[in-house]
């Protein structure tokens, strides 16, 4: 596992330019939409400002969903059109163990893009750092992991790059919306916001935002996340094929 790893962290770093879109994305959208959108520093009804508990949050998810929905898929699919996967079925190596090894590398990306995304939040707008940090962490490690799971489906079911770019576009956006990206969840109807509770993307930015404000998050966030890695991390592994 030690030496697959290393391999692959290899391999992604030659084509660094290519992770570099899930890190510069977000972080231009954070700083040109928050020097756009008035009220940024204003605090809310809540008595949290825009720029403290909401924008950081949902830049993040958007780093993510872009290295979940697009990266991620995209390296498996091509390892499958040029054979590279075939040749490794005929290895000890498990799909199993690949799966992991590919959720391992982008979970380490997925921190290192956050990190520069609260690091950007906090210079360019003077925002404040998660006030429980420890819940933080825990609540993006369990949500990354569990939209990475994911992702992971998107890699087993789609027969070539193109497929997997499109797929990814197509459950890349709902679940955007579903966040709150457009529509503050807050501002949601009932009918939608009991979707967006179960949707995986919606707990996750939620959990983010009450971790980021003070809060505990809601046990039923937490269970969606833990339920979205389990289910779609056993789809994966049941729906992977070499080729």
């Amino acid at each position: 596992m030690k030496k697959m790893l290393l391999v692959e962290a290899k391999l992604y770093l030659r084509e660094w330019p290519f992770l570099m879109f899930p890190v510069v994305l977000p972080l231009a959208l954070l700083v040109v939409l928050g020097l756009s959108i008035p009220g940024m520093n204003e605090a809310g009804a809540d008595g949290q400002r825009y720029v403290d508990a909401q924008w950081p949050s949902l830049m993040a998810l958007l780093a993510l969903l872009t290295l979940v929905c697009n990266v991620l898929p995209a390296v498996l699919t091509t390892y499958r059109e040029q054979g590279v996967l075939r040749r490794m079925s005929t290895t000890p190596v498990s799909p199993t163990r690949l799966l992991v090894v590919q959720l391992v590398i982008n979970l380490v990306i997925a921190v290192a893009a956050t990190a520069i995304l609260i690091g950007g939040a906090m210079l360019a707008f003077g925002a404040a750092a998660p006030r429980q940090w420890v819940t933080f962490v825990l609540v993006f490690l369990l949500g990354t992991a569990a939209l990475m799971a994911m992702g992971l489906v998107i890699a087993a079911l789609a027969p070539n790059g193109k497929a997997a770019s499109g797929i990814g576009s197509v459950v890349m956006f709902p679940l955007m919306f579903v966040a709150g990206m457009w529509l503050p969840r807050d501002a949601m109807p009932d009918a939608l916001r009991t979707v967006s509770d179960f949707s995986v993307a919606g707990p996750f930015a939620q959990a983010l935002k009450d971790a980021w404000a003070g809060h505990a998050p809601q046990p039923l966030h937490l269970i969606v996340l833990a339920a979205g890695l389990v289910v779609f991390g056993g789809l994966a592994a049941r729906l992977f094929r070499w080729e």
